[in-house]
């Protein structure tokens, strides 16, 4: 470093990045894998459909906060010294530019692309007279009884438009010559692009079939068949519009007689909260527009003028209905450990764990031993109790079931289940009351805390006392998820950890306050005080000049106070290697601040989901996993776990697998740059391509192959 070179503060904003433009900045990551030609073409719609969805949700729940703090003349400034408005400026800015380059890509690469493989999405202008046909008798049957034109006048107030909806705003003339002016919702209830009649081509050269899908989009089938909408009135114009508004519900839950009906409630609300973004096409007319910013109560800076279409979730439909498997990643089967191979009776489960701990990392390994192990706990006799917290379930849930199997079979079973898992609300009050009423013990969690931690508990009578079996882990009871989302899971009947799950239910369903726990680490009573402890505990081995090293894989990374002691590890000579694959505000590579931290994203065929800490301690290392990430949110409003790893086999799992392969992946990872920008990592000309996702699941399915290794190796990433 240049001697003469002014080190900031650690408080300093210029260390800071802003947390919406570093999460806008890993929407453009999910934009980058549409993007990239190396994924199969509808893995690239795919991820254009998720681009779409999380640019949607960001300016329901982030955008729309920060606008609110606009509107209330809140003046807070945050670390990295924006005030709201300025933040709402550099917001427009940034998704403005993203969804203009989704949009191009779309255009200009995505659907040519995608034409090429027989896979049509096609301007109703350009069908063929067949094609027109088909979708004009779709409209007659099938979209016309849906739809309610709905006119705006003296007589008819302006309709309520509900949140992501698409609508057209539609002029017409009646016989006097007077314009006239109605809304007309798309809806919902039916598919956006709207599937012509599959057809195949004559036999290839190597005797395969084309198989073609052709699909319209249904607002453009409805606004060629307006006339008959209107009978007796002249369509002269249709624009459409879409609206997303705040949907991030805000509980008081202190005031709450019932958290039940309040989110009920909540969930209604959202439909019809503030409109915070409007996106119109170019050739909507001013009087339109002025019309729509005058009911609608935004204004300009809040009317997004795009390409078509207004919305990419839609692309969901074209991965999930084409039914082309060579267009996609090839299927991957996760592995099951032998333990649970050879389960034919409910005890074996509990004699598997009773032997050693039992690592699982999702989706490499089948999320089936925890529906198992849930089951086995409901038809084994010995079992007394089950406890467990829900976050996100789910649809037709196996593990839903095996609690109400539990209850049906006699056991106590109670269940927390997070009400405002953002999103799920709806589903999550379905399961409740479904819990509530065959007998389950459902509790909706702490005031003023939501409860995001997973874990289960088994309560066993074994000999003349009880044994408690633990399910611990950074992921959620939800088995569809566990196929696409990456998480770490461990089995484990240690004794002590077992009396801190104990402590942690009672903290939750009941009125313990109690503030110490032996091994769990528990948000919001020590968790953060615990890891500043072993951020601590580093910096000081390496200004004793002892061995010191820090891993952290997490989702995000935003608590100011966590920053600051990473800088000062770092200031300490500290080696520290940050995964983070969404939302980072620390600024790796600063000059005498943060010299040696490192700072990645991988965003590939698996969400990254899970939450890895790692601290070498002079060589008496201790590796922990939990459900939390470094977020002030996480560390002091949400209730969270994260446990110790123990065993010495799955500490060099985590080392040298799984962290490794991360370390060491040149083909699905960005490195994040002092100025918050990221930039590819990518493989030397001598090297190998290396995918951390590929060498996981090969080291997973080598285990598959009876004999290729030794049979006491074949659960030594498993069985600690």
């Amino acid at each position: 470093m240049n001697p003469t070179m002014r080190v900031p503060e650690l408080d300093d904003p210029s260390l800071y990045v802003n947390r919406e433009i570093s999460l806008l900045e890993f929407q453009r990551r999910v934009l980058e894998e549409a993007q990239d030609p190396r994924n199969p073409l509808l893995e690239r719609a795919k991820f254009l459909a998720i681009f779409g969805s999380n640019l949607d949700e960001f300016f329901m729940v982030r955008a729309s906060g920060i606008r609110r703090q606009v509107l209330t003349r809140v003046a807070a400034i945050t670390p990295s010294g924006m005030t709201p408005r300025q933040e709402l400026a550099a917001i427009r800015k940034l998704s403005l530019e993203l969804l203009g380059n989704a949009q191009g890509f779309l255009r200009r690469h995505l659907l040519p692309q995608l034409k090429r493989e027989g896979v049509h999405v096609l301007d109703y202008a350009r069908l063929n007279r067949t094609q027109r046909d088909r979708a004009d008798t779709y409209f007659r049957e099938v979209i016309q009884p849906v739809l309610t034109p709905l006119a705006v006048d003296p007589g008819h107030p302006f309709p309520h438009i509900s949140n992501l909806s698409l609508n057209l705003a539609i002029v017409v003339r009646d016989p006097k010559g007077r314009e006239r002016f109605a809304r007309l919702k798309v809806p919902d209830t039916l598919p956006r692009l709207v599937p012509l009649k599959r057809s195949s081509g004559g036999e290839r050269k190597d005797g395969t079939l084309p198989r073609h899908h052709y699909f319209v989009w249904i607002e453009q089938v409805i606004e060629a068949n307006l006339a008959p909408l209107f009978p007796g009135m002249e369509v002269l114009s249709a624009h459409p519009f879409r609206v997303i508004r705040d949907a991030d519900i805000e509980i008081q839950e202190i005031e709450a007689d019932d958290l039940l009906e309040t989110m009920q409630q909540g969930i209604r609300r959202r439909k019809f909260g503030t409109v915070v973004q409007v996106s119109i096409y170019e050739s909507m007319p001013a009087s339109v527009r002025e019309l729509l910013l005058e009911n609608l109560e935004v204004r300009p800076s809040d009317l997004f003028v795009l390409q078509s279409p207004l919305g990419l979730s839609a692309f969901w439909q074209i991965y999930n209905g084409v039914e082309r498997h060579e267009l996609k990643f090839p299927a991957y089967r996760p592995f099951v450990p032998k333990v649970f191979r050879k389960v034919t009776q409910p005890g074996d489960v509990f004699d598997a764990i009773r032997a050693g701990n039992i690592l699982l990392h999702h989706p490499y390994d089948s999320f089936e031993p925890v529906v198992e192990f849930l089951r086995a706990a409901a038809r084994d006799p010995q079992v007394l109790a089950i406890k467990l917290t829900l976050y996100r379930v789910g649809k037709n849930s196996p593990v839903v079931d095996a609690l109400l199997e539990a209850s049906e079979r006699g056991k106590q079973v109670a269940v927390l289940v997070e009400l405002s898992a953002r999103f799920d609300e709806e589903s999550n009050i379905g399961w409740a009351r479904l819990l509530e009423q065959t007998g389950v013990h459902v509790v909706y969690g702490l005031v003023g805390l939501k409860t995001h931690s997973k874990i289960a508990m088994v309560v066993r009578r074994e000999g003349e006392g009880i044994r408690r079996y633990l399910h611990l882990a950074t992921g959620n009871y939800n088995p569809f998820t566990a196929v696409i989302y990456e998480d770490i899971g461990i089995f484990t009947c240690d004794e002590t950890m077992g009396v801190d799950a104990t402590d942690l239910f009672n903290y939750l369903t009941g009125y313990s306050t109690k503030q110490d726990y032996r091994k769990l680490l528990i948000a919001p009573v020590t968790l953060r005080a615990k890891l500043e402890e072993f951020i601590a505990r580093e910096t000081g081995h390496a200004l004793a000049g002892r061995r010191a090293h820090i891993i952290l894989k997490v989702n995000a990374l935003v608590d100011p106070q966590m920053i600051r002691l990473l800088y000062r590890a770092s200031q300490a000579g500290v080696r520290v290697d940050l995964f983070v694959r969404g939302i980072c505000c620390l600024r790796p590579g600063w000059p005498g601040v943060s010299d040696n931290i490192s700072v990645t994203s991988t965003v590939g065929r698996y969400l990254e989901h899970s939450r890895i800490f790692y601290f070498l301690n002079d060589g008496a290392e201790e590796v922990f996993l939990g459900s939390a990430d470094l977020m002030q949110r996480n560390l002091n409003h949400r209730v969270e776990v994260v446990f110790p790893v123990e065993s010495p086999e799955h500490v060099r799992y985590l080392r040298d697998n799984a962290l490794e392969a991360y370390r060491h992946d040149n083909f699905k990872v960005r490195r994040m740059l002092a100025d918050g920008t990221y930039e590819r990592v990518s493989a030397d000309v001598s090297e190998d391509l290396v995918s951390a996702h590929d060498y996981l699941m090969r080291s997973r399915s080598r285990l598959r192959h009876f004999g290729a290794l030794p049979a006491a190796d074949e659960d030594s990433l498993s069985r600690g």
